[in-house]
């Protein structure tokens, strides 16, 4: 990866690596997941603590990398209370697209298998260095033969190892530690215990489409990868009654919740975290919204940011505004074209057309908020906060320095600066007198033309 992070710390469809294997796992079905680590473990480690909980996630350390059964090897400690009768699923944490069904029927192969050992094969469109599966007369799997060790004619084989195992826990106990690393790469190859299957009775093989299974090793593939998720995703809601006007070029994360039927989404449109969108909601062009809830009806006009907020039903929002964390848009309010907003709860019908800073206020019900009016928030060391009560008009170009308190029903005149509350229904006002002083403008360009001379 060319990279100062580890490989299964890197994004598709804005969830990390690591985390798509684990999502995989739990909806397979599976109760107890461990994660196989060495390179940057406390990174890692703390990823998978901060998104499923301190300790949900077992952690074995690889210390040494001697290969595939050397990994599994290190995580048996790891399960040393379960019984030998449980089912292991063994899975890469590079290979994001791979289905939870898929892995639950690879669990269910092996389980029905005399063998107690199923894995998944693939036929890649292209040779790759992937292992053979090289099978007898009657196609049962003999042994895995990576591509290292494999001969030209063995290399010719277009049947290849797709690198996810099943088997039983049991037999896992008492053939991994067998292993040996008498091979071209000197280490132990989990792929070995297929051969020791193939006494069994062999193997149960199972055969997966290579997009689903294949890898990502470096930037490119990345790219081919979050290519493939993203259309997935996408896929998948047009599915539940979402419409895509571009479906090339819209972004919905992985991690996105819910978006409810008949709403909308525009050309260029970012879906980012555990948003959640309601039902015919329009998010026209190019928006990009980030752990944000948005109720039913709401519209939210191009190129609006938002990010860590709730927006209540049939509000308005935009264009360009953009709401940072801690924004509450309540129903049927309105933040107009460039309007910046943090840490703000605007109540019902509200608004805020346009050209505005609003930042560590209550904007109260009905309230009308004139074009260029600032809450001057922050004293260079505090943020305080600004107290806009229902029904207040407040004029354009005022700036309202807090903490301050706008009562109901009260008047800001146009361009004033408000130091002080606002008592209710009241008008505050603070412009200088106009001075008009006739016949100025023609004496002063009489005397510029006199300069030109």
């Amino acid at each position: 990866m060319k990279s100062a992070k580890a490989k299964v710390l890197h994004e598709v469809a804005g969830r990390p690596l690591i985390a798509w294997a684990v999502e995989t796992a739990k909806a397979a079905g599976s109760d107890t997941i461990v994660a196989i680590l060495g390179h940057q473990l406390e990174d890692v480690k703390g990823l998978l603590d901060d998104r499923y909980g301190e300790g949900k996630i077992l952690i074995a350390h690889q210390k040494e990398q001697k290969g595939t059964g050397h990994a599994v090897l290190s995580a048996l400690p790891a399960l040393e209370g379960e019984p030998d009768s449980r089912t292991v699923v063994i899975l890469t944490g590079d290979a994001p697209l791979l289905r939870a069904e898929r892995v639950a029927d690879l669990a269910t192969a092996c389980e029905a298998s005399e063998s107690k050992m199923a894995l998944l094969s693939t036929v890649p469109p292209e040779a790759v260095a992937y292992g053979r599966l090289l099978r007898d007369e009657s196609g049962k799997l003999l042994r895995i033969v990576e591509d290292a060790d494999a001969s030209d004619e063995q290399k010719a084989l277009l049947e290849m190892n797709a690198g996810f195992y099943a088997i039983n826990l049991g037999v896992l106990r008492a053939q991994v530690s067998n292993l040996t690393s008498d091979n071209a790469q000197g280490e132990l190859y989990l792929t070995d215990l297929a051969e020791q299957a193939a006494e069994r009775g062999g193997a149960a093989v199972m055969d997966a489409p290579f997009d689903e299974i294949a890898g990502i090793n470096d930037r490119r593939d990345l790219s081919r990868v979050s290519a493939s998720a993203r259309e997935r995703i996408n896929e998948g809601w047009m599915r539940e009654g979402v419409t895509f006007e571009d479906s090339s070029s819209t972004y919905v994360g992985a991690d996105v919740e819910s978006i409810g039927r008949d709403s909308i989404l525009g050309a260029g449109v970012h879906l980012r975290g555990k948003t959640t969108v309601g039902e015919g909601v329009f998010i026209d062009a190019g928006c990009v919204v980030t752990d944000v809830s948005i109720d039913d009806g709401t519209w939210i006009r191009p190129y609006s940011v938002i990010a860590e907020s709730k927006i209540g039903q049939r509000v308005q929002v935009g264009p360009f505004t953009h709401c940072r964390p801690n924004t509450v848009l309540d129903e049927e309010s309105k933040v107009g074209n460039f309007v910046e907003i943090k840490k703000t709860h605007v109540m019902a019908g509200a608004k805020a057309s346009h050209l505005s800073y609003l930042g560590d206020a209550s904007i109260g019900a009905k309230a009308n908020i004139g074009a260029g009016t600032i809450t001057c928030n922050y004293d260079g060391f505090r943020k305080h906060k600004t107290t806009i009560e229902a029904g207040a008009f407040i004029g354009s170009d005022s700036q309202l320095v807090a903490p301050v308190t706008i009562g109901r029903d009260a008047f800001v005149g146009s361009g004033t600066t408000v130091t002080k509350d606002v008592p209710r229904s009241s008008l505050a006002l603070s412009r200088s007198k106009q001075v008009n002083v006739e016949g100025w403008a023609d004496r002063f360009r009489e005397a510029n033309e006199k300069r030109k001379r």
